[in-house]
This record gives structure tokens, C-alpha cells and sequence, in this order.
């Protein structure tokens, strides 16, 4: 079986000392796709880079798939011209990254910061720019379901996206399944307190399904203070199915033609 991590930033610090034996570790276990969202303009180059690098090898790595945008978190200095410019790099790197993200609106951080607006703004901006360059959008959410869906309906792509780190009822599920997303599952599953995101995807259509990991973010249980790992993106299969009904071949396969049909990938 082969996997793909629908979500890893690859290009943080944690993984800078080991970047190269922690990627041939990844082959070796089966992971032969890495998606990288970027967060923030300062590390734009930077994902672009690494993933071109990473890529120059003769199969002694994942294959690394970069995308660009700008998650809510990191908006406070942030103006329009800086939106400005994620369009005009992501033209210019149109025929690298496979979708634009990470993007998305996070309640939590809105109602400490006050910039509940600014996360609209940038996150409308974004979405439109997926549409204009026909690529599809990473969404991060927290909180922020309700503000999310409106204008995903409003803003409505042909070419989908991600909710990332999905957590949720069966009925926002459904709801994003119809907008056209996939639904990114990962270390949150592991937690015997996760009931309602685990009854949920036990109802899931398989066909809605991405694993991811969002290393080095959101250990799994058991792994608390400790950095994620692209490598536990096995363990996040192995929770799946546990609580899934289908052959674990089959889960697997599915999983990967749903990347591959997301981002039109051979």
C-alpha cells in the first residue's frame, strides 16, 4: 500500500537537522507524496524551493507538492499588497503548486485578535484566486464552520479543495462533500474523546477521504509534546481502519485515487 500526507509543512524548523533521512524513511514506509502548504509570505520561497530540490532526486523521496497561501494566523502586518503578491507568485509558479493554501478562518485566533474581518477578506481573496488559476483551496478551520460554509456556497469552485484536520458533525461533513471537498483526516481520530469526528467518519463515503498529518502539528495520542511526523501518517491509516468497515487495501486505494482526482494528479 501507498499513502500520500495530504498535509505536512515540511519546511518548518522542526524538520531542518533531518530533512533528508526522515524523507527516505517516508519512502521506506510506503509514503511517496507529501503535500506543503505554505502559511505566510516569508515562507513562500521557501516551500517552493524545498519541494523543487526534493524533487531533483532519483527516487530516494517522497515526491513533494508544494502549495502557497496564507493562513489566518499569521495575517497581523499583512495588507493587500501582500495578497497581491501571493497571486502574482502563484502565476508564476502555476505549473508547481497544486493548490493554494494553507487559507482559511480560525474563530479562536479572530476573537483574541480582533480581525475577524481580515480573515474574511483574506480568505475571500484566496478562494477567488484558487478559481482564477483552476487549482483547488486548503481550508483550515477552528471554530468557524458556520463562517466557513456561506461563502465556500457563496464563492462555490468547480474544483473543490480540503477542509483540513477535519472535526465536525456528520452533517457539516456532508455539507463541504457537496460543495465539492474532500475531508482531511488525521491525528484527531486517535483520541477516544474525538466520539463525534470518529462517528462521523465512520459514515463518511470513502471517495470524501485524504489522510493527512499536519506534521509537525497535532501529535497523535500517545505522542503528546512531541513533534508530529510525516512518518505517523501510518498510524493515522491504522486508526482509520480500525473504525472503518472496508479491506485496508482497499481503503488505501481509494484514498490515493481521491488525491489523484483532487489535484489531477496521474
Amino acid at each position: 500500500m501507498i499513502f500520500t500526507d495530504s498535509h505536512c509543512h515540511l519546511d518548518f524548523d522542526e524538520f531542518s537537522n533531518h530533512l533528508p533521512a526522515l524523507l527516505q524513511a517516508c519512502l521506506t514506509s510506503g509514503i511517496h507524496r507529501i503535500i506543503v502548504p505554505s502559511t505566510a509570505p516569508d515562507n513562500w520561497s521557501k516551500v517552493i524551493t524545498l519541494c523543487r530540490q526534493g524533487n531533483n532526486g532519483e527516487n530516494l523521496a517522497p515526491l513533494l507538492l508544494p502549495c502557497l497561501g496564507i493562513h489566518p494566523w499569521f495575517l497581523s502586518g499583512l495588507t493587500q499588497q501582500h495578497l497581491q503578491q501571493l497571486a502574482a507568485l502563484s502565476r508564476q509558479h502555476r505549473q508547481d503548486i497544486i493548490a493554494i493554501g494553507e487559507t482559511g478562518i480560525d474563530k479562536v485566533i479572530a476573537d483574541k485578535a480582533d480581525n475577524l474581518a481580515q480573515q474574511r477578506s483574506f480568505f475571500e481573496y484566496q478562494l477567488q484566486l484558487a478559481k482564477d488559476c483552476h487549482l483547488p483551496v486548503i481550508v483550515h478551520h477552528r471554530r468557524s464552520h458556520h463562517e466557513l460554509i456561506p461563502l465556500l456556497k457563496q464563492g462555490k469552485s468547480p474544483y473543490g479543495g480540503i477542509i483540513h484536520a477535519f472535526s465536525g458533525s456528520y452533517q457539516e461533513a456532508k455539507t463541504y462533500i457537496d460543495l465539492g471537498f474532500k475531508l482531511g483526516i488525521g491525528g484527531t481520530i486517535s483520541y477516544d474523546r474525538a466520539v463525534k469526528t470518529i462517528n462521523t467518519v465512520k459514515r463518511l463515503p470513502l471517495s470524501a477521504i485524504v489522510l493527512e498529518t499536519d506534521a509537525p502539528s497535532m501529535p497523535l495520542a500517545g505522542f503528546q509534546g512531541q513533534s508530529n511526523s510525516p512518518l505517523k501518517l501510518v498510524n493515522v491509516f491504522e486508526c482509520l481502519k480500525h473504525i472503518r468497515q472496508e479491506p485496508a487495501e482497499i481503503i488505501a486505494e481509494r484514498i490515493e485515487s481521491n488525491i489523484n482526482e483532487l489535484f489531477q494528479l496521474p
